[in-house]
Order: C-alpha cells, then structure tokens, then sequence
C-alpha cells in the first residue's frame, strides 16, 4: 500500500523543537496527515524513526535527503528498519538540493543535478511508491513522475502547482510545501516573511524557478509581490483560500510550514489552522 498522507501536512524544521515527540503527538491529534522533516543532509533517519514511534497513524518522512551527501545504500537501510517497525507510514523524499550547499557541504562538483538524482533513484533500493522528489523545474517533476511517487516542490505559488500537475499528468502524488503566516499586519507580516526567505534569495534553483513563473529579476531580489505569492499571510481563510488554490491547480496535498520571527515552532498557530480546516 502507498502511505496515506491526508490533504493537509506540516513541513518543518522538527529537528530544531525543544520537544519533538510531544510536538508530533499533537500535531497529530490535531488532524494533520503527514509530517515532513526539512533538510536532513545524511543517511541518519533516526529522527524520523522516533517521531514515529511517538506517534500512531501521522505518516512521517524528510521531505528531502540530500542525494549528495547520503549514500543509498545507507538510507535503503534505514528505510528497511524503519519501515519494517512501521509499516505503511514512512515515506522518503530526496533531492538534488542546492551548488552553495552541496560544495560547502562536500568535495564535489554542483554538476548536472538532473543525472545525479536520476542515478540515485537507480540505486536507491526502496518501492517507488514509498518515494518521492523534492523537484521544482520541469525535467525534475517529469522524473518526478515517472521514477517515483511524486513530485515535493518547496516554495512554490499555485500557477506552479497547476503546471506541475500538467507535466505530472493523473495519477502521481503533487505535494506543494507552503509557507503560511497568521499576522494581518501587512509591515509584520511582511518583514516577518522576508527575514524567513532570505536565505532563499540567495539559492540559484529557487530564483530560476521564480524567473520561469514570470517574476522579475528585481521580485526574485525579495520584494513585496514575491513575498505575497510565496507566504500565505493573514487571518485563517486567508491561509486557507491559498490552500484551496493549490488544490484547485491540482495538488493532492498541502504542507504548511508556519513562519515564526524566530523560527521557532508556533503550536498556537498549528491550532488555529487544525481548527479552521476542522
């Protein structure tokens, strides 16, 4: 069986919570399907393996695993274990990730992403179904697509969910990530959003993406439009009409990343939106 992730998820940061398992308890009593751990750079799933043991039915996985950076063979391994203890609830997510962060990280080259995911997914002993990819631009969806459960596109607006959808065609999972921010605030909000992006702005793949939905080399800088489009701000149904959106252009679920402006974990706001989905 694939793993059941529901309509609405979390994307986070799970590593950073001072309480992970109380955290991913809730979350799940909450009603949110899926939880998906960001930048997990190593073959190391213990993380993933403890929240689910704090957990019973929430499926849980990294949303990327660095293909650079952790060996298949090792994370095979891992998958093995951990989906053995937990059985149609562990679901993998990789990625080609980033150049600043793959020849900071390593001795390698940042050359032809494209073929070192393509490869990975060649050696990576674990069921297509139980995978999916962290892929933004067209080639990436297509081996999304065709190699693997589905597409994990990050930081994306609803015009890119609609066009992965077409290069998806029926049937593979499309699983958009989404900022979201409960401040009604424009200033806040926004500086809030920004200081959240920034590292962003400076990632090559996620600029090319911005460029090629139609964004300008001074948006793509951070600008208030950008901002707007990437960081769903506002009150509840403003965060929910831009959920709805995703769903609209063809999304099978959502995962929400909340924006604190420390980067810290707002269970109040999780609350708010689990009682506003209902």
């Amino acid at each position: 069986m694939a793993v059941e992730l529901g309509r609405i998820g979390i994307w986070s940061l799970a590593y950073l919570w001072p309480d992970q398992k109380e955290a991913a308890a809730e979350l799940e009593e909450l009603g949110f399907g899926a939880l998906w751990l960001g930048a997990l750079p190593d073959a190391d799933l213990g993380l993933v393996e403890r929240l689910l043991d704090a957990t019973k039915t929430m499926a849980i996985g990294p949303s990327i695993v660095n293909v650079w950076t952790a060996a298949p063979a090792a994370v095979a391994t891992e998958y093995d274990r951990i989906s053995t203890r937990h059985p149609d609830r562990f679901i993998l997510g990789v990625g080609s990730s980033h150049k600043p962060i793959v020849e900071t990280a390593t001795a390698e080259t940042y050359e032809r992403p494209l073929s070192k995911l393509a490869d990975y997914l060649d050696q990576l002993a674990v069921p297509a179904r139980d995978v999916a990819v962290a892929a933004l631009g067209p080639k990436a969806i297509r081996l999304a697509g065709e190699r693997s459960r589905g597409a994990l596109p990050y930081l994306v607006t609803p015009e890119h969910t609609a066009r992965a959808r077409e290069i998806l065609g029926d049937g593979p999972l499309l699983a958009p990530e989404q900022h979201v921010l409960l401040e009604t605030d424009p200033r806040r909000a926004r500086e809030t959003a920004r200081q959240a992006l920034d590292m962003y702005l400076k990632l090559p793949n996620y600029v090319r993406n911005w460029r090629r939905l139609g964004f300008s080399e001074d948006d793509v800088k951070g600008s208030d439009h950008l901002i707007d489009a990437l960081v769903a701000w506002g009150d509840e149904d403003a965060v929910l009409a831009r959920v709805d959106e995703h769903f609209a252009a063809g999304a099978d679920h959502v995962a929400l990343q909340v924006v604190t402006p420390d980067g810290g974990l707002d269970r109040e706001a999780y609350r708010r939106l689990a009682a506003a989905i209902g």
